[in-house]
């Protein structure tokens, strides 16, 4: 049975993302077809390019509670079919524009990466068309990602003088080729489906019309094994992929790193040139 369902009673406690970004009624931004032993979640918010908004995050996060209530052994995410974004990442709009931190532990995508990560079934990313800053680290920490060659992907901070949060970047460390992450990094340009899949961003190339059969194909073949042994796997592979360690000293350097670019006139730049829709005049302060 498909069905789109936005019930808080219903949904276990997420982190703190009420308080975060509960907007009240639902709207629709996600929608789930939780028949298990599979579920889909696409988002749904074609006029804004699937951005991650604190709205869109929010059901998001409520469809995984859902899915873990329900027992589900595979979560397809993905777009609506035949789009040409994919998701158009962080909503610009909602960034702080006060000197104060613009991806903190709190922060709504950082929510979404965390119930991703931690959610105890696997889930795949299924991706056609462009995929844009944070949604770009959304798809590499899903366990699985399976694109059409239409699919790009581009980590964008450095063209809005956003400073990148130490958590992100480890996370996209331990998946991608290192060269191609300062490539992505330093240039923000978009990377295409086969350089992708030689960088280890996603785990399958397929043709556009076996996109969702290929993918399905693995969900089912998920399902099939012992969930529990799953839950494990995922769960060690999580923990023993976040063993690094870093003395006070390096994590305190990294914040004040951090802290002088979005404390920067640059910072405030960029903000304005994206939403004037013009190119960014930099001064390096």
């Amino acid at each position: 049975m498909g069905f789109e369902h936005r019930c808080v009673a219903h949904a276990a406690p997420v982190d703190s993302m009420r308080s975060v970004c509960w907007k009240g009624p639902p709207m629709s931004l996600v929608l789930l077809d939780a028949e298990p032993p599979v579920a889909t979640l696409t988002l749904n918010h074609d006029e804004k390019r699937n951005a991650l908004s604190c709205a869109l995050i929010s059901e998001l996060t409520e469809a995984l509670a859902i899915c873990r209530e329900r027992e589900v052994r595979s979560v397809v995410l993905r777009a609506r079919k035949g789009v040409k974004v994919w998701s158009a990442g962080h909503d610009i709009s909602e960034l702080p524009k006060n000197g104060r931190d613009p991806l903190a532990y709190n922060d709504p995508l950082e929510q979404a990466i965390r119930a991703v990560r931690e959610h105890p079934a696997p889930v795949i990313a299924m991706v056609e068309g462009s995929v844009w800053g944070g949604a770009c680290e959304l798809v590499i920490c899903c366990d699985l990602a399976i694109a059409a060659p239409t699919a790009t992907f581009a980590l964008t901070p450095a063209r809005l003088g956003v400073p990148y949060n130490a958590a992100g970047v480890l996370r996209i460390m331990n998946e991608v080729d290192l060269s191609t992450v300062k490539e992505m990094f330093f240039t923000g340009r978009p990377i295409s489906a086969e350089r992708a899949l030689a960088s280890e961003v996603i785990n399958h190339l397929v043709p556009a019309e076996e996109l969702e059969s290929f993918t399905y194909e693995m969900a089912g073949a998920i399902t099939q094994m012992s969930p529990l042994s799953i839950a494990v796997a995922k769960e060690q592979i999580r923990l023993l992929s976040d063993a690094r360690p870093l003395s006070p000293e390096a994590f305190e350097r990294i914040q004040g790193m951090r802290r002088t670019v979005y404390d920067s006139g640059d910072y405030r730049e960029g903000i304005r040139a994206f939403m004037e829709k013009r190119p960014p005049r930099w001064t390096g302060r």
